[in-house]
C-alpha cells in the first residue's frame, strides 16, 4: 500500500510556536462525583489542546478524540471514568504523549444537578448549575486543575428598600466561583458557600408557601451585589484547601437597563521571600 503522506510532521512555513492547538466542543457522555448519590451521569462539551513547536506544520487533530475514546474505555465502573484529579490527570497524560508534547490542556463543560427541597412545603425539583473543570499539565512538573461554578441567587436593593414608601426590587444574581484546590473537595460546597451569600436562594419549584417565605427572606437579607461578593470571599478566603479565587457576581438589574458586577480574586499560595 502506498504510504499516505504525513503533512502535519511536516516543516512550518513560519517558524512561530504555537501555545495551544486542538479540538473544541466535542461532547461526550459524562459522569462527576456526587455528595449524596456517590456518582451523577451528565453530559460535557470538551476542549482539547497542546502546544505546537514552530518545527511542524500542524498537530494531529484525531489523536485527541483517540485519547478520549481510550479514556472512556478504561472505566471500571461505568462507560466513562468519573471526573476526579486520577483520572484528569490521566486523560492529560495520554493526550500529551499521544501528541508528543510539552503541555496538555483539557477543558470540561457540563450541567450539575442538585435536588432543591422547596423550604417551606419540601416540593423538591431539580437545579441545574452550569460548571466547568479545567487541567493542564507540563511535562515534569505537577497537574494544575481549576474548578468553576455559575450558582444563581437572589438579591434585593438595600437602597431601594431604605427609600421606597413600599417595598424593594429584587431580582436574580449570578455568582460565577473560580477556585484552585489543594486536595479533592465535594462540588456542592461551593455550591453552598455561594447560595448562603445572597439574599435568597433560587429554586426550580416553589408554591405559595415557599415563595412568600423567599420573598419574606430576600426582604429581611438586601445586599447590593458588592455584599454578595464579599461574603463569598471571606467563606473562599477562611477554606483551608483553596489556593486560589476568583469570585464575580452580576446583578441582572430588574428596573435598569443594565447589569452590576463587582469581582474578588486572591491568590492564597504561600510565597517565597
Amino acid at each position: 500500500m502506498h504510504k499516505l503522506q504525513d503533512v502535519q510532521n511536516s516543516p512550518s512555513d513560519l517558524a512561530v510556536d504555537i501555545d495551544r492547538v486542538g479540538i473544541k466542543e466535542f461532547r461526550l457522555p459524562l459522569v462527576v462525583r456526587d455528595r449524596d448519590a456517590g456518582l451523577q451521569h451528565t453530559v460535557a462539551t470538551v476542549d482539547l489542546g497542546v502546544d505546537l513547536p514552530a518545527a511542524f506544520k500542524g498537530t494531529h487533530m484525531s489523536r485527541f478524540v483517540e485519547a478520549l475514546e481510550a479514556w472512556r474505555e478504561q472505566a471500571p465502573e461505568s462507560p466513562v471514568p468519573a471526573l476526579d484529579y486520577r483520572s484528569m490527570r490521566g486523560l492529560l497524560e495520554s493526550v500529551r504523549l499521544r501528541l508528543d508534547a510539552r503541555r496538555a490542556y483539557v477543558k470540561f463543560r457540563f450541567p450539575y444537578f442538585r435536588a432543591k427541597a422547596a423550604p417551606a412545603t419540601g416540593s423538591a425539583a431539580p437545579v441545574a448549575y452550569d460548571c466547568t473543570m479545567t487541567g493542564e499539565l507540563t511535562e515534569g512538573e505537577h497537574p494544575v486543575f481549576t474548578l468553576e461554578a455559575d450558582v444563581p441567587v437572589t438579591t434585593v436593593c438595600p437602597c431601594s428598600k431604605a427609600i421606597s414608601r413600599a417595598g424593594a426590587h429584587g431580582q436574580r444574581a449570578l455568582v460565577k466561583l473560580t477556585l484552585r484546590m489543594t486536595k479533592f473537595e465535594w462540588l456542592e460546597e461551593f455550591i453552598d458557600i455561594a447560595e448562603s451569600s445572597g439574599s435568597a436562594q433560587v429554586y426550580s419549584l416553589l408554591k405559595r408557601q415557599d415563595e412568600k417565605l423567599v420573598t419574606e427572606q430576600a426582604y429581611d437579607d438586601a445586599c447590593f451585589v458588592e455584599d454578595v461578593v464579599r461574603r463569598v470571599a471571606e467563606k473562599m478566603n477562611a477554606h483551608p484547601h483553596v489556593s486560589w479565587f476568583r469570585v464575580e457576581v452580576e446583578s441582572f438589574e430588574s428596573i435598569h437597563c443594565h447589569n452590576a458586577f463587582a469581582v474578588i480574586e486572591r491568590d492564597r499560595k504561600p510565597h517565597r521571600a
